[in-house]
């Protein structure tokens, strides 16, 4: 299976995705990292490389979420699918703390996404305070 990417794909997936990470919403001019081009459901695992598989991520929450597409909510124990971006609302599964440095799990999904990709991890919640006092974080849309 091909995993080469076309310009007119990757441009309709920047332009979705508004060139932010669809896990944690880092956004490229924030981090000043270009974003990479992740597949949803793994190419290892029969993901195919079209616009309904691909979104933009981080490449923390690249790394970390590796092949991964299931995991354990912290909470209730519970094996639950990720997060996907392509068929589910942000909003839904994740919230901001107050601060608007860490990304709260509203449910299983989003509690297991969050721990399984490492989404507050230290590093990221330095950056997220310091665009937070600068009025560049958490997006509003």
């Amino acid at each position: 299976m091909s995993t080469y990417i076309s310009d007119s794909l990757r441009t309709r997936i920047e332009e979705t995705d508004r060139r932010r990470c669809c896990y944690c919403l880092t956004s490229e001019a924030n981090s000043g990292i270009p974003m990479t081009f992740d597949h949803i459901q793994p190419v290892s695992k029969g993901g195919e490389t079209t616009f309904e598989n691909l979104c933009l991520a981080c490449r923390s929450c690249n790394e970390f979420k590796s092949d991964s597409t299931e995991a354990t909510d912290p909470l209730t124990g519970e094996i639950v699918p990720l997060f996907n971006p392509r068929t589910q609302r942000w909003l839904d599964h994740f919230g901001w703390s107050p601060d608007g440095t860490r990304v709260e799990g509203l449910n299983a999904v989003g509690r297991a996404t969050i721990v399984c990709w490492r989404m507050n991890n230290p590093v990221i919640i330095v950056a997220r305070s310091r665009w937070t006092l600068g009025g560049w974080h958490p997006p509003t849309d």
